[in-house]
């Protein structure tokens, strides 16, 4: 029986070896099975290979001239922590077959070694990376309910929306999505990295209001151990997790200008340091960018980069708000009921048509999030099987500007929305918003995405 075993799927591999004739004969063998290979010599070349480029294995001589390959580990490791490290050697014993693991290694290859041999380490590599991946997906789409929209409508213009999403999907093309708060712009982007060829990659979110200047920075970009006070470790950032697959920028609106130019150049080369390092690093990561304000407006008021707005808005998708696709609603509201239904033990025949009524003129503000929210408590709220308009408690809203005043018997909630909705209008940016509102950025950024603006 042949020895020959199937390819893995195609990784990013990094071999290690002085040795000229190992290094281009393990070379060739990972290459004639598909894998993308960088080999060099001695620990300086990995070390700088590796910030130049997302590897996914490592092979790594035990004996580098006069330096231990053993050493390198923890330094292959601190560039990239998803690394699969294997050592190789021609002097295997038990004793340093453990050492290697207890540095990091995953795996340990004794001189001689067959074409098979290799394969088998690569595949098992392979299958651990596509768990780890799947994983992560898992665990970020368990943060995001998938339920929040529904990407089927008879609205024309999100027809449009979700065609373009689907024709973009395909190419590296930076994405602008715009659209009010609550609209679904999250779920289409993880939708149009789903359709695309980079769907077994990672996929994550930065949220550009939700942290400060420093950490929005570290978490995009990555820091070095020291480069700040707490930073007690190395962080490769999330750029470099997202390494071939796709990252969104929510509320890029937000992002800091001293920051801007930063992204504008990862953007243009895809290369970007981390904070206190002054090594120049690439990763592959298509960027998609959602906002919910004119950026427009915003770069005329100096406070978003013109040449940025133009390389982010390379396609342009605009998601309508739930007020302008009443036929929609009802459906929403329906597939949400059962869904809540079926989580908290309960049958529901429907909306009665007084609240089917409620739904459709309902203006929304909030949109499908708010929509989401409603349907939630309604379900909570009916103690039958036909939610009423009783169960929806959808009270008029006011305008910005007019309605409700500090007195009226209305929650307290109401007041505070109304209020940090005339400030908003009235400021030029959310750092004079919060001061005059008396909050941080982060906790107005909570409040807004709360209340729908």
């Amino acid at each position: 029986m042949s020895d020959v075993i199937p390819p893995s799927p195609s990784l990013a591999v990094l071999v290690v070896d002085d040795e000229p004739g190992i290094r281009k004969a393990l070379a060739a063998c990972l290459e004639s099975d598909g894998h993308d290979v960088v080999a060099v010599s001695n620990g300086r070349d990995a070390l700088a290979a590796t910030t130049r480029k997302s590897f996914d294995l490592v092979f790594v001589d035990i004996q580098l001239g006069d330096h231990s390959g053993m050493d390198l580990i923890p330094a292959l490791l601190a560039e990239n922590p998803w690394l699969k490290i294997v050592v190789i050697t021609a002097y295997a014993s038990i004793d340093t077959a453990v050492e290697s693991i207890k540095r990091g290694a995953t795996d340990y290859l004794p001189k001689p070694f067959t074409p098979a041999q290799v394969g088998v380490v690569t595949q098992k590599v392979a299958h651990v990376r596509a768990l780890e991946q799947q994983v992560s997906g898992l665990q970020d789409a368990l943060g995001q309910s998938a339920s929040e929209i529904d990407l089927s409508s008879t609205s024309p213009a999100m027809q449009r929306s979700v065609e373009l999403a689907r024709q973009v999907a395909a190419s590296d093309a930076t994405v602008l999505l715009r659209g009010e708060s609550g609209t679904g712009k999250g779920v289409l982007v993880r939708a149009i990295h789903g359709w695309s060829n980079r769907a077994a990659k990672p996929f994550a979110i930065v949220a550009c209001p939700s942290l400060s200047q420093e950490l929005l920075e570290s978490e995009l970009f990555g820091h070095v151990k020291g480069a700040f006070t707490g930073a007690v470790r190395d962080n490769p950032g999330r750029l470099a997790a997202c390494d071939g697959g796709t990252i969104l920028l929510d509320e890029i609106g937000d992002l800091p200008m001293a920051l801007q130019p930063k992204l504008l150049r990862f953007v243009q080369d895809r290369e970007y340091e981390r904070v206190g390092d002054h090594k120049t690093r690439r990763a592959d990561v298509r960027v998609l960018a959602a906002t919910n304000v004119n950026l427009e407006e915003a770069m005329k008021a100096g406070r978003f980069r013109e040449d940025l707005l133009y390389r982010i808005k390379v396609i342009e998708i605009t998601l309508p708000p739930l007020r302008d696709r009443p036929d929609d609603v009802v459906k929403l509201a329906e597939r949400l009921l059962q869904q809540f239904g079926k989580r908290n033990g309960k049958r529901f025949a429907g909306f009665s048509d007084a609240a089917r009524d409620a739904l459709r003129t309902y203006a929304w503000p909030g949109n499908v999030r708010e929509l989401r929210n409603v349907v939630e408590r309604s379900s909570i709220l009916c103690r039958g099987d036909v939610v009423g308009p009783e169960h929806l408690l959808l009270a008029p809203r006011p305008t910005s500007g007019a309605g409700t005043a500090v007195g009226d018997f209305v929650p307290l909630e109401q007041i505070e929305e109304q209020h940090i909705r005339a400030v908003l209008s009235a400021t030029a940016s959310i750092d004079e918003a919060a001061k005059i509102l008396g909050m941080d950025q982060v906790t107005l950024w909570r409040r807004r995405k709360k209340y729908g603006i």
